[in-house]
């Protein structure tokens, strides 16, 4: 059956070489990797199946194995390069099976076979889908195996991004503008906050002219009137009114590869302080891209921001921006590098990041952010879309 993944297999020995190369670094004979983006970029299976368990086992010297649900099987087959028996399942019985039977049962029998289960194994314990039972079931059934913290160690090596991941974050770019033109135009006295949601989400799923859109690793989130100052909301079924501050954030996604985006919108025209405002954001994101460039360091870029806003007397605590591309739900971004004070990660070309400078009073909120790749010149951006107040 024909393999349904936009790489190549040559992609995927680099990324597994790469990886293999951060094991024997951390003392690792195997990894277990269970964030579904890990589990992508290692083998590019594709699936609505992170809800169950599932995994793919990583050693020094065989192809990888992806462990999963039997109905899932197939899926494993046709979006993964590997062999059919490097694809092994546990039968529908471990599903929500309150104790008797769990799938990290069957897992760790696949680890027996490829002969880790007495090594040291690396596994995601702060991924989103290892759960405190996974990991008490792998214990209890690899008693003479050890179980190590490796959490983010697919998650470093995913943070420069090949030549054909950087496409995927182009086509990503596209649908985000396009998705972001809908929402803004579709806002306006009188429309519901999910018309205009259900407006954005039409965009991201048809895409543009020349390709389609997948679902983004988070709902497009739209706080609006009294609410813009609360940024992680989403939407409701009231209706704008004049005078309503709207904060659109959205990601394109193709091929699981995401370009974030955040805009400001007012219903009508915007009070003098939300003008001032936006211009401030815009002066200090223009700031934190022009500092970027291979050699400094993430804090750097955060710093360039902060200069601009503290001569305006603005003061933010939180980061304004975050490594990003390959995603799942909950989150599009890698959780490794941050744009923020303390963060000495040094910045190379090809690496990507959401640059999301918000300001947020009791009042109201601005937005305005810019997914870029690191080049040999500085900052580019992913998207071209008009950085201002709507």
């Amino acid at each position: 059956m024909e393999r349904a993944s936009p790489f190549p297999a040559a992609e995927y020995e680099t990324r597994l070489d790469r990886t293999r190369e951060r094991m024997r670094e951390a003392g690792l004979s195997a990894l277990f990797v269970t964030d579904p983006a890990n589990m992508n970029y290692l083998t590019g299976y594709e699936g609505w199946s992170f809800y169950v368990h599932q995994g793919v086992l990583v050693t020094l010297d065989a192809d990888p194995v992806w462990i999963g649900r039997e109905m899932d099987a197939k899926a494993a087959e046709v979006t993964t390069w590997l062999p059919d028996e490097h694809v092994r399942s546990y039968s529908d019985d471990h599903v929500h099976s309150p104790y008797d039977l769990h799938p990290a049962d069957y897992t760790a029998e696949v680890l027996r076979e490829f002969g880790v289960d007495d090594a040291t194994v690396g596994v995601e314990m702060d991924a989103y889908y290892y759960t405190a039972r996974t990991h008490r079931r792998l214990e209890e059934n690899l008693p003479e195996a050890t179980l190590e913290d490796a959490t983010l160690l697919v998650n470093w090596v995913r943070l420069k991004k090949s030549e054909r991941e950087l496409e995927q974050m182009e086509r990503a770019a596209r649908i985000a503008e396009h998705a972001m033109r809908a929402g803004i135009e579709t806002i306006e006295a009188g429309v519901r906050e999910s018309t205009a949601a259900a407006a954005i989400y039409e965009a991201l799923v048809e895409g543009v002219e020349a390709y389609g859109g997948d679902y983004p690793a988070i709902a497009p989130l739209m706080p609006s009137g009294d609410f813009t100052g609360t940024p992680h909301l989403s939407w409701s079924d009231r209706e704008f009114e004049a005078g309503d501050p709207v904060i659109i954030e959205l990601a394109g996604c193709k091929h699981r590869y995401h370009c974030p985006m955040a805009r400001t919108v007012n219903v009508g025209e915007p009070p003098a302080e939300m003008d001032e405002t936006a211009e401030v954001v815009v002066e200090g994101l223009e700031a934190a891209l022009d500092a970027v460039e291979p050699g400094v360091t993430a804090e750097a870029v955060e710093a360039a921001w902060r200069e601009v806003i503290a001569e305006h007397g603005i003061e933010k605590e939180s980061r304004i921006g975050y490594a990003c591309g390959l995603g799942y739900p909950p989150d599009w971004g890698e959780h490794t590098a941050s744009l923020r004070p303390g963060d000495t990660t040094v910045l190379e070309e090809d690496m990507t990041f959401h640059l999301i400078p918000g300001i947020w009073y009791d009042e109201f909120g601005v937005e305005i952010s810019e997914t870029f790749r690191v080049t040999a010149d500085g900052a580019e951006t992913f998207a071209d879309f008009p950085r201002e107040l709507f």
